[in-house]
């Protein structure tokens, strides 16, 4: 569906939980799960996005992350003690073990086989062997399930404790100034930890006794206008368990593939006619909200506005008006013209205009 030859877009973790705030587009779960790269799409479609991180963003967001795990994640591990586990012995001899691997199957594997030995267990028989320390994995590589597809992540960083449990750090290049952060970014990050969180949960049900994965995420970023770490412990079991019901309401991507006209392609490649009439084809569910976590936003919301639905005007307002879709519904309603007065929607909104109206003519009274 991507094109022929075309490599696929892999589905990281701030897409998933992009796509679990919003479980009801179906164009976005079959863009995902084919992997197409929606913002080489976007630009085919004449809508360019402006959604994702500059690469100076990305310079010091690699740096100031390389210096976290200096010296074999010394600071790192430091951060962690301290806001999350006090009690535990220093991290003066932190195991790092090697990771790499072919292909995200084979990394993925390896990080299930890294985790099991750090927590001490044997998947077949279960004991412990009581020789727990430290361990801090580098960039590992986790599997979810997404909608009947397999969907590879890589957090910063899991770091497992003398106790066994485990621990999702998230590093951000955004600063934390006079001990606070911008409360969206530190949200977003929340919700990226959560998906992570997800993933190793199903790693460790696979282990007997399964370690608990800890749901306080440490998150760390720069302090004031240094590069210095400073760091946070962050709950996300409310994120967690929201992402965790929205990825169940997801529909199949076989499903929505099946509903498509046969030969549907996304390739950028393709003619911009044929290319609008493929993802036309398939339902989105636009908010405003999808400009800062979607990169087809802007063709949604022009597609929104040509159709005249009131999903423009967002969640909330969509919400209140029920069966009022388009916003010609919505005057017509509010002018008396159409609409069942016994609608709570269709009452509020002739109150409305009637409150209005009633404004405008005191104020035009000398």
């Amino acid at each position: 569906m991507r094109g022929p030859d075309v490599p696929a877009k892999a589905l990281d973790a701030r897409a998933l939980a992009a796509l679990a705030a919003n479980p009801g587009c179906r164009r976005r779960a079959i863009l995902d799960g084919a992997g197409v790269d929606k913002t080489a799409l976007a630009s085919a479609l004449g809508s360019p996005s402006g959604f994702g991180q500059s690469q100076f963003a990305l310079t010091r967001g690699n740096a100031f992350e390389a210096r976290v795990k200096a010296d074999g994640g010394a600071e790192l591990l430091r951060l962690v003690r301290k806001h999350l586990d006090p009690g535990a012995e220093p991290a003066e001899r932190a195991a790092v073990p090697d990771l790499s691997a072919i292909g995200p199957e084979g990394r993925t594997a390896r990080t299930a086989l890294a985790l099991r030995e750090a927590a001490g267990t044997s998947e077949t028989d279960g004991e412990a062997d009581g020789t727990r320390g430290w361990v801090l994995l580098d960039h590992p590589m986790l599997a979810l399930q997404v909608a009947g597809s397999p969907a590879f992540l890589e957090p910063d960083a899991v770091v497992v404790h003398p106790d066994g449990s485990w621990t999702v750090v998230e590093i951000k290049s955004f600063p934390v100034l006079d001990g606070s952060a911008d409360p969206a970014k530190v949200g977003a990050a929340a919700r990226q930890a959560a998906v992570y969180v997800l993933a190793l949960e199903e790693v460790a049900a696979r282990l007997d006794p399964a370690p608990r994965v800890r749901h306080d995420v440490l998150l760390v970023c720069p302090k004031d206008f240094s590069n210095l770490p400073t760091a946070s412990a962050v709950d996300v079991r409310k994120q967690r368990a929201v992402t965790a019901r929205q990825l169940t309401r997801l529909t199949r991507v076989q499903d929505i593939a099946d509903t498509l006209p046969e030969g549907t392609c996304f390739a950028p490649g393709l003619p911009a006619e044929q290319l609008t009439a493929a993802v036309d084809a398939v339902p989105a569910a636009y908010a405003p909200e999808c400009l800062s976590a979607c990169e087809l936003a802007f063709h949604c919301r022009q597609r929104s506005r040509a159709a005249d639905e009131v999903t423009t005007l967002g969640r909330a307002v969509r919400a209140e008006l029920g069966g009022l879709t388009t916003v010609e519904d919505v005057l017509s309603a509010a002018r008396g013209e159409s609409g069942d007065p016994g609608d709570p929607a269709v009452a509020a909104l002739r109150r409305a205009a009637a409150l209005r109206a009633e404004a405008l003519q005191g104020a035009a009274c000398p």
